[in-house]
């Protein structure tokens, strides 16, 4: 008799490639992973791993068992679905994961109201760029992730996943009160070719959509600051130290030096959930959906 938890390592190992990739997505320790894998051979009497270097490779009779790890981890997916979905009760835990925007405008209300509404739903969050959110999704890190794309950059979304559209969240360009551009009522990216920037992290999904979308409208982008919050990004605004995007969900208070002023070819962040396609059916998962629709609701009405 094969060990699920076994071949849940296997599969984590195939996936991520090595053995310190598999005992991060399991929150183990590599000699943890490394003991499974040796009971598994054990178990089938082959060897699954070959050394590869400094690492390991999967042997041909590893790759074998993993493809049927990955079936068999699905179908009990699969199957703690549909026992969650005759119960028709939302209950246990659920992992969620969000962008930081999100995390601060959309998902404490979702989750507020899933408290009242299922106060046997235990829920916890954890703020992660929207790759890092779908790769924990995949890995089964996260049951829940919400994660954005931009109306010109989708996001990559790998095989197997469900997705629902929660909102669009349009973005503005915010600048110094006493810039040129302040007073306009609309501006083009373009008219900010000779402006300082400020932006997120080289790396994250909204630093490489911004470098793709000025690149592509003939400005090469001068980075002066980087910030993470967007709440430091318009404090650096305030200060006259250039200009950034500046998203609506999430927002927050606009200091009184800083003006916000709508792009006329209006960009917009599509904000999504997703979650895997073998637990559709669950209804923690469906519940935590429908309160997230809800709040999205409220934050663009």
């Amino acid at each position: 008799m094969l060990n699920l938890e076994r071949l849940r390592t296997l599969d984590a190992l195939a996936r991520h490639g090595s053995v310190s990739g598999a005992a991060e997505g399991l929150h183990v320790t590599t000699s943890a992973v490394s003991q499974q894998m040796a009971k598994l051979e054990r178990e089938v009497g082959e060897p699954l791993l070959a050394k590869n270097g400094r690492g390991v490779r999967l042997t041909d009779a590893g790759r074998l068992l993993a493809d049927h790890a990955a079936r068999i981890l699905s179908q009990v997916e699969l199957a703690q679905s549909d026992i969650e979905a005759q119960r028709g009760r939302v209950v246990g835990d659920l992992a969620v994961a969000a962008f930081p925007t999100a995390a601060r405008g959309l998902l404490p209300a979702a989750l507020a109201a899933l408290r009242v509404e299922h106060p046997q739903l235990r829920v916890r969050m954890r703020e992660l760029e929207p790759a890092d959110s779908v790769r924990g999704v995949v890995r089964g890190d996260f049951d829940l992730a919400v994660v954005l794309d931009w109306y010109n950059r989708p996001l990559s979304m790998p095989e197997g996943l469900a997705k629902q559209e929660l909102l669009h969240d349009p973005a503005d360009v915010a600048m110094h009160v006493g810039h040129p551009l302040a007073g306009r009522a609309t501006v083009d990216l373009e008219e900010f070719a000779d402006d300082d920037w400020v932006t997120w992290a080289e790396g994250e999904f909204c630093h490489e959509w911004l470098m793709f979308t000025l690149r592509g409208k003939g400005v090469e982008p001068r980075i002066a600051h980087v910030a993470e919050e967007h709440a430091t990004q318009l404090a650096l605004i305030a200060e006259g130290l250039g200009v950034c995007v500046a998203p609506r969900l999430g927002r927050g208070p606009v200091p009184d030096r800083v003006r916000i002023v709508p792009v006329r070819h209006a960009m917009r962040r599509h904000v999504y959930a997703v979650w895997r396609a073998d637990a559709d059916r669950r209804p923690s998962i469906r519940a935590a959906v429908d309160a997230l629709c809800a709040a999205g609701v409220d934050v663009v009405s």
